[in-house]
Formats: structure tokens, C-alpha cells, sequence
């Protein structure tokens, strides 16, 4: 299992990824817009977090088998080296749970934040209906804090959704 920095020509097998745990997925977070289930939705998504990326504010990343496959994103975002904050989230494949995927993106998204972008504070926005992603972030020290209510897009609809905030202290790099 390698993890790596998401690439354009990822494109064909992100949304290969994201059709065959769609359904998953939207058991957890919120819904995408069906425009995104597309070669040009996800190809213009690519391309937003590239530039994200460039500009230093993301590390988006797959986590790819020996085979090649995409099982799974994590994306370090939101990234403010001046305040020295940013924000986890990750998602991993149905049929890749519970070999430690979650934990491995979120040590590597761990250590990107505190070696490569020195930031002092990691938060991660986590719902009542995903024990998984509360588990793995509590196993990795996050504390949970305060409730708060989030806009989502569901559909080409936003909503607000509630989830709650958990913070993680890095130690200095």
C-alpha cells in the first residue's frame, strides 16, 4: 500500500473509486452532486485540489494497492501555516475496512501537517454516524469539542448537517 500526492491522471480510477462507494459513502458524509460522477466532474475536482495544492493550502492524496487500485483519499485541507491550523478527512473503500487504512492515512496526513507544513493544531469534523472515523481519530489522540452545525451540499442542494469538532495538539516538528 503506497500512499501518495493525488495526480490528473488519476482521474479514470478516482472516479471508478468514488462510483463503486458512492453508496458507502453517503452513509457517512454528506452526498455529492451528481455532476461530480462524471469524467469531467471528477477531472474538474482534480484539478481544484491540484491548485489547492499548489498554493499550499492541501495535500490531497490516494492510498493505492500493490495493484494499482485507489482504496482509498485523504486530504490534509485548509491548511493556514500562519495561524498554524489545518484539517484531516479521509475515506477508505467498504471493501477496504478494517485492515488500518483509516489509521495509516491519518498518520501520514499526521506527519505532512507537523514535518512538512509545521502546523501546531489538526482539527477533524466527524458525525455521530461514523464510529469508525471517531475511533481512529480518538486512537490518535483528537479530543472531541464542541457540536456545531456544518453546510453541506446534498444533491446541488446545501443543507446543514452537525458534526463534531475534534481537535489534535501536534508537537513541535
Amino acid at each position: 500500500m503506497i500512499i501518495r500526492t493525488l495526480q490528473a491522471a488519476d482521474a479514470p480510477a478516482l472516479l471508478a473509486f468514488e462510483l463503486a462507494n458512492r453508496t458507502w459513502f453517503e452513509q457517512h458524509v454528506a452526498a455529492r452532486a451528481p455532476s461530480f460522477y462524471s469524467h469531467q466532474g471528477i477531472t474538474a475536482h482534480i484539478t481544484e485540489y491540484l491548485d489547492l495544492h499548489d498554493q499550499g493550502a492541501m495535500l490531497p492524496c490516494v492510498l493505492v494497492d500493490v495493484g494499482g487500485v485507489i482504496v482509498g483519499r485523504a486530504n490534509l485541507r485548509h491548511i493556514d501555516r500562519a495561524a498554524g491550523t489545518g484539517e484531516v478527512g479521509y475515506r477508505i473503500a467498504h471493501d477496504a475496512g478494517g485492515q488500518g487504512l483509516g489509521s495509516l492515512a491519518l498518520r501520514h496526513l499526521l506527519d505532512a501537517a507537523c514535518n512538512d507544513y509545521q502546523l501546531r493544531t489538526i482539527d477533524a469534523w466527524i458525525t455521530d454516524d461514523n464510529p469508525g472515523s471517531r475511533r481512529i481519530a480518538e486512537k490518535h489522540g483528537f479530543m472531541r469539542l464542541d457540536l456545531a452545525p456544518l453546510p453541506e451540499i446534498c444533491g446541488e442542494q446545501e443543507r446543514w448537517a452537525y458534526a463534531y469538532r475534534y481537535a489534535l495538539a501536534l508537537p513541535a516538528p
